[in-house]
């Protein structure tokens, strides 16, 4: 399994414990980001998983970072791929060759508040300004259009009426990464 991500890495550590602890049956043997600052790294060299920075800085032209991705991933021996806050959408190559095989997550219940700029923060804002009474985590096969793969599992978070965007966040963030580690668990059984 390899997980590509672009912050601080906390989705990416929890499945990579979760691999760690015979929770996830897989091994973990590639993290690629493209922030070259960014904490999945850390967190990927805490617990022993190569890392590779692979981004528009080492790879100008999409086509070649699209070529670098997937050669990173083939290189490794990768079976799936879980995009743990991963801020890029992969190119048509990579897409290709893992088709049915990327997973993402999402902090809302898709279709519901997805599309390209639904993310993090301005998700939860969206959801809080419409007064939406249940919001949740989605997790779903990755295609070129944004959140519009396959719904694999969702996972429901009520809005209580003292949330504000830390609270929800939070409990959003919490659902997220259990239904992502749940999914990876019973992935064998797909």
């Amino acid at each position: 399994m390899a997980l590509l991500g672009s912050g601080s890495g906390t989705t990416a550590a929890r499945v990579i414990d979760a691999t760690q602890d015979g929770t996830v049956d897989a091994v973990a043997c590639l993290v690629v980001g493209n922030n070259s600052r960014a904490g999945i790294f850390t967190v990927a060299s805490d617990r022993g998983v190569p890392t590779a920075h692979l981004s528009s800085a080492t790879h100008p032209e999409p086509d070649d970072l699209d070529a670098a991705i997937l050669a990173a991933l083939q290189d490794a021996g990768v079976d799936v791929v879980v995009l743990a806050g991963y801020m890029r959408k992969l190119g048509p190559r990579t897409l290709a060759a893992y088709e049915g095989r990327i997973l993402n997550t999402h902090p809302a219940l898709l279709p519901a508040y997805g599309g390209q700029g639904m993310y993090g923060d301005r998700v939860h804002a969206a959801v809080l300004e419409d007064g939406a009474t249940c919001t949740g985590a989605t997790v779903h096969l990755v295609t070129a259009e944004y959140d519009e793969g396959p719904i694999v599992a969702q996972a429901e978070v009520p809005v209580q009426q003292s949330d504000d965007l830390d609270a929800l966040r939070a409990r959003v963030q919490a659902a997220e990464k259990a239904l992502l580690v749940d999914v990876l668990r019973r992935w064998p059984e797909r």
